[in-house]
């Protein structure tokens, strides 16, 4: 049997076990062939157009917003699903314990049927708001910008920078823009903020430096009274597709790094630049991506060369992991980490001050929000875009807003 077969087998069985489960759910409640059939024609045409469209799908053209439609319809309908058989499995063990007993007691058990009618009446209505929420997220979550604040005191920070604000963007994802207008808002909602300075950690792509062409007009606009400095993310390189050759790579990789300069950032690659204001100054450094196990392209050491220890020190860093992983235990002491890249997933539950989970906190650490460890802080902005899932749930896309103040 081959290698390949074993993994398609598992996920088959999977697939086929889950909608045993959900269909029975739908056969309890209803005798109607109409709706029976509805939910198998729909089932079936939701895996049709997302095998087809990934056995169709042309990697040389990079992640086309096709794609993400085909992944966000079959996440908008396999989520809720997943719930209906946690409940009806759990049912189904409830079951299990009271036959077990009374074959052990001898005794007869009660007739479940209206039990498992209510249940499955519970699981559908419990399914209901994973795929309202999912279906949400696709056409407006995506677009519901968040503007968050901070404001960090330092002791040594420079006295001229007291009250010195920064906007942070990361994860522009232009690839997956498909509504110029609420492009629009979003930028727009950015030089609101009327911040001193605007950093940008990463992503302006999700491969190919085309993706941008038709939205550099719009974040051109992005103002900031300091400047607008920028960083590369993951996704920048163009490592997630098949190249022609291996110079179409190279000459696209150049095209994003130019992206930058025509939207007016200021793009650091392993360097830093100081920021005066009255006399003093700060060192903003930025490196290129360093990833914990992948894409190790940036070089802390080389960034910070001409800096001081004792200079207050910005790091901008697209892949949270590098800072837990380097940067947090530095001597030379990184004041203030700005990264990216982990979009919180884009789903998940955050009700401030009381709840915050995404599934992406099982891969990152430091997954979305501001974390602070040896009295050193990294803020972990969620994203402006959206990539691969075309939505997001729970997990809004972020415009940060950061005041520094002298303790």
């Amino acid at each position: 049997m081959p290698r390949w077969l074993i993994p398609v087998l598992i996920v088959l069985i999977l697939i086929v076990s889950v909608e045993i489960y959900t269909f029975q759910a739908f056969k309890t409640i209803s005798k109607s062939k109409l709706i029976r059939f509805s939910y198998i024609a729909i089932s079936v045409a939701v895996y049709m157009y997302f095998f087809i469209t990934i056995l169709t799908y042309d990697r040389s053209k990079g992640q086309t917003p096709e794609f993400q439609m085909a992944m966000g319809i079959l996440l908008s309908f396999s989520i809720p699903k997943l719930v209906i058989v946690f409940v009806l499995f759990g049912e189904d063990m409830y079951r299990w314990v009271l036959k077990l007993f009374s074959v052990i007691s001898s005794s007869e058990t009660q007739s479940l049927v209206g039990r498992r009618k209510f249940v499955s009446q519970i699981a559908l209505g419990l399914a209901a708001i994973p795929f309202a929420s999912f279906i949400y997220g696709i056409i407006q979550g995506k677009y519901n910008y968040k503007v968050i604040k901070y404001q960090l005191s330092f002791d040594d920070l420079p006295t001229a920078f007291d009250g010195y604000t920064i906007t942070q963007i990361s994860d522009i994802h232009s690839g997956s823009f498909t509504n110029k207008e609420k492009i629009q808002y979003g930028v727009d909602l950015i030089n609101e903020q009327k911040s001193d300075l605007m950093l940008f950690t990463g992503d302006i792509v999700n491969n190919k430096a085309d993706e941008m062409d038709n939205w550099i007009d719009v974040f051109k606009q992005l103002e900031a009274k300091e400047g607008k400095f920028a960083i590369l993310g993951n996704h920048d390189y163009g490592d997630y597709m098949d190249w022609n050759s291996p110079q179409d790579k190279i000459d696209n990789f150049q095209r994003v790094k130019e992206i930058h300069k025509k939207i007016g950032f200021d793009l650091l690659l392993d360097e830093h630049r100081y920021l005066e204001k009255d006399g003093q100054k700060i060192a903003l450094v930025g490196v290129e991506n360093w990833g914990k196990g992948f894409n190790q392209a940036g070089d802390l050491q080389r960034a910070s060369s001409k800096i001081k220890k004792e200079d207050f020190k910005i790091l901008m860093s697209h892949d949270p992991s590098h800072w837990q992983e380097k940067v947090k235990m530095d001597d030379f002491n990184y004041h203030l980490t700005l990264s990216g890249h982990t979009h919180g997933l884009q789903m998940g539950i955050e009700i401030p001050g009381f709840l915050k989970w995404s599934p992406s906190q099982f891969v990152y650490k430091q997954w979305a929000g501001l974390y602070q460890e040896f009295g050193r802080y990294i803020n972990v902005n969620r994203g402006f875009g959206y990539h691969a899932f075309p939505g997001r749930v729970g997990i809004w896309p972020e415009i940060t807003v950061i005041e520094l103040k002298k303790a």
